[in-house]
């Protein structure tokens, strides 16, 4: 047993839990976050309380629960234990009942009255960082994030913690800000010999790329240059194809209009490996980032996502806008700013009120951003008044109004 007196260093070890019994004694807030540290382990979890928390008996078909008072046969068998109840006398019993058993057990409430002690733990690729801050966790916690975040930055380099082999990583860039990109976005840019780009991909993460990095730009401007789906393919094949590893990085999520299901193909027909890293997609991103829901309790029960680059009544158009102007929802419309006045008369002409809230969000989460409000009936009007130009998510329906209720007088 440890010394109160003593000012003990640690011994850092990984543990490797899976499949072995794990023991939590206790079943409120403390409990229910070393449980999930526990399962995403692999441990085989036990929780032994008289109540848990709503969230920990959520999990009761991922670990056991026994809804009882603590006996120390409960830690028969087990690896590691945790003592987390808001009784001190309980948790001393559970840690000499470990301890007779030459198991090692974390006190919650006394990091020193046990035999092992949590540390803050991060995740960068295949490097777990832990850190233990002399038992102080907001110590711990703070250097640990330090840590993990130069790491994810590049600020602090581990070479070997990402998967470095040839191939093509699909990454969804988000809404356009950099601090709503993911983070596996960000470990498959740092791993990148290749990068292929479009114009709505958060273009501050470009200028980290490393020097030794091929940048190559694959924008699509509206009534203005493009490259064709055909020619980003055939690069990114090539590139891979010469034992390159290329990321794909375009804005939104891969695949909510933004073709990235036909990249995978070809990557798959090319029989080129290729991997997805999703993103946080605009439609529902940019609306939420200015306040606006895309649904809301009795007022929409549904959203739905169309894509509005072609005009209704266009003989490629896939969309009913009869059976759309039908719904009572949500619609989020994207790459719509030129075919909005059609869109809206379509809307109007389907049933649809001239009322109708609409909100257009110009350069959602850039610098630039802004929002204008407006209805179906005076849409093609607004857009002209107030210079909207792509990139825009407009949003239609009442959740508009919920958001922006003195505008629309629903105060």
């Amino acid at each position: 047993m440890t010394q109160r007196g003593a000012d003990p260093h640690p011994y850092l070890a990984g543990l490797v839990l899976t499949g072995r019994k794990v023991v939590v004694i206790g079943g409120g807030h403390v409990a229910q976050r070393r449980v999930s540290g526990l399962l995403g382990a692999g441990a085989d979890v036990t929780v032994v309380s008289l109540e848990v928390t709503p969230a920990l008996e959520g999990l009761a078909g991922e670990l056991t629960l026994v809804l009882r008072e603590f006996t120390e046969s409960d830690l028969d068998g087990a690896w590691y234990v945790v003592a987390a109840t808001d009784d001190p006398a309980v948790n001393a019993r559970v840690v000499a009942a470990a301890d007779a058993r030459h198991t090692f057990c974390v006190r919650a409430d006394d990091a020193l009255g046990g035999t092992a002690w949590t540390p803050a733990v991060g995740h960068h690729g295949s490097v777990s960082v832990g850190v233990l801050g002399n038992r102080e966790p907001r110590k711990s916690a703070a250097l640990r994030d330090d840590i993990v975040t130069a790491l994810r930055d590049g600020h602090l380099t581990a070479s070997d913690a990402h998967d470095r082999s040839p191939g093509v990583v699909l990454v969804g860039g988000g809404p356009g800000e950099p601090e709503l990109v993911t983070v596996a976005a960000r470990h498959a840019l740092a791993t990148a010999d290749v990068v292929v780009a479009d114009r709505l991909a958060p273009r501050e993460l470009l200028d980290e790329l490393g020097p030794d990095v091929e940048l190559i730009d694959v924008a699509k401007l509206p009534r203005g240059r493009s490259a064709s789906q055909q020619t980003i393919n055939e690069v990114i094949v090539d590139r891979a194809r010469a034992g390159k590893r290329v990321v794909r990085f375009k804005g939104g999520d891969n695949f909510v209009f933004g073709r990235g299901f036909e990249e995978l193909l070809a990557c798959a027909a090319a029989d080129v490996p290729v991997t997805v890293v999703p993103g946080l997609s605009s439609a529902i991103a940019v609306p939420a980032r200015v306040g606006i829901p895309v649904t809301h309790r009795g007022i929409a029960h549904e959203f739905t996502v169309i894509s509005g680059h072609l005009p209704p009544g266009h003989p490629e158009s896939l969309v009913v806008w009869d059976a759309v102007a039908g719904l009572r929802g949500t619609l989020v419309l994207l790459m719509a700013v030129d075919n909005a006045p059609a869109i809206a008369d379509a809307l109007l002409d389907g049933g649809r009120d001239a009322a109708t809230p609409v909100a257009v969000i110009v350069d959602g989460t850039m610098p630039t951003e802004r929002t204008v409000l407006s209805t179906l009936g005076a849409l093609a009007d607004d857009l002209v008044a107030h210079r909207v130009a792509p990139p825009a998510i407009i949003v239609v329906g009442e959740v508009v109004a919920v958001a922006r209720p003195a505008h629309y007088d629903r105060a």
